[in-house]
């Protein structure tokens, strides 16, 4: 390892004076720290903003002020505090890693990078976090904001994601980090990314280290980081299956542990109206009638999913048993569990 800065060293001397004046200090995760406090933020927060992630947070922390509370939660029941976040594999990652730390550690966070990455969905950054923030070590960090600031600063060329400009990046922030000051610095430098140096129209002539930053005295902020090349993403098609009994109560169905949505609860699905018949029969539903609503969208990050709801009125009662993977459910009270956007939107649809 490179090494370490001193705390008088210029780029981080003049982020920490910046960060003394100007950073963020009262955020909800910014009290009380500890490594459970910032290992639930740092999972939150990623490929998510701070202002989405406050709410969120603050419900979780509430609902499950410590790891073993975290731990003994249905699965369901922190997918259903979790919906409306989006990249729900974090959720389930996070009981899991819960589950581990209040069993296998007794409830005591590993204070070691090497130790944390080894726990299901921290990488080496989060794991660099939560040993910065929580226990003041001199472990650097690369999130999204500290690659776009230092790759501006280095004019470093070429999408972050390439093994090549990631080491580059690596390197770079394990020199700037000082080895005193670490948890206000790491704070210092992702605030700097989220509030002066952004993505789009980035305010350096307020930046604390624009005199050196390659990028801003070459006016070529926008080069970087570069970006990936972008593929047309796919379309899938599906039919969601609204169908509605008597009384008017929705049939959901759990979703597969893994994938898409794993875990949450959904309408069942068929990939054109031919099914629509054997798709029902097997929940022993036959259909009164039907209808075809508009289509609409939802973008994933690797491929677009184009949904046509379908409302089914039911003719008769289910005379198929339902399993512990399907429940009725009225739209004005689904209960807790963990519902993805667009399904918890078209419930609430059918409130109206």
């Amino acid at each position: 390892m490179p090494a370490t800065a001193p705390v008088n060293d210029s780029f981080a001397q003049r982020l920490l004076h910046w960060f003394d004046q100007h950073g963020r200090k009262d955020l909800p995760w910014q009290h009380d720290i500890n490594p459970y406090r910032v290992w639930l933020s740092e999972i939150m927060l990623q490929q998510t903003q701070v202002s989405t992630v406050i709410p969120y947070y603050q419900r979780m922390s509430s609902a499950y002020p410590d790891v073993h509370a975290l731990a003994a939660a249905p699965l369901d029941e922190v997918l259903h505090q979790w919906t409306g976040l989006g990249y729900y594999a974090r959720a389930r990652n996070l009981h899991k890693t819960a589950q581990i730390i209040s069993t296998e550690f007794d409830g005591v966070f590993p204070d070691s990078v090497e130790q944390l990455q080894t726990l299901p969905g921290i990488g080496r950054s989060t794991a660099g976090a939560i040993c910065a923030i929580a226990h003041n070590r001199h472990c650097p960090i690369l999130d999204g904001n500290v690659k776009r600031v230092l790759a501006r600063h280095h004019a470093i060329t070429g999408w972050p994601g390439k093994t090549a400009v990631s080491k580059q990046l690596w390197n770079i922030a394990e020199n700037k980090t000082p080895a005193q000051r670490t948890a206000d610095y790491t704070q210092a430098i992702m605030d700097l990314g989220a509030t002066l140096c952004t993505r789009s129209k980035p305010a350096c002539t307020q930046c604390p280290v624009n005199t050196d930053c390659r990028a801003f005295t070459q006016g070529e902020t926008h080069l970087y980081p570069g970006k990936k090349a972008r593929k047309a993403l796919p379309i899938r098609q599906t039919l969601l299956l609204i169908i509605r009994d008597k009384k008017q109560q929705i049939l959901l169905q759990q979703r597969p542990p893994s994938g898409i949505w794993g875990g949450l609860w959904s309408f069942p699905e068929c990939a054109n109206e031919a099914e629509l018949v054997t798709i029902c029969q097997r929940f022993g539903i036959k259909i009164k009638n039907y209808q075809l609503a508009d289509t609409l969208r939802h973008t994933f990050s690797h491929f677009h999913l184009d949904y046509t709801p379908v409302y089914i009125d039911t003719q008769g009662p289910a005379t198929r048993i339902a399993d512990s993977t399907q429940r009725w459910v009225v739209p004005t009270a689904h209960g807790e569990i963990g519902l993805p956007a667009p399904i918890l939107a078209l419930l609430q649809k059918l409130k109206q």
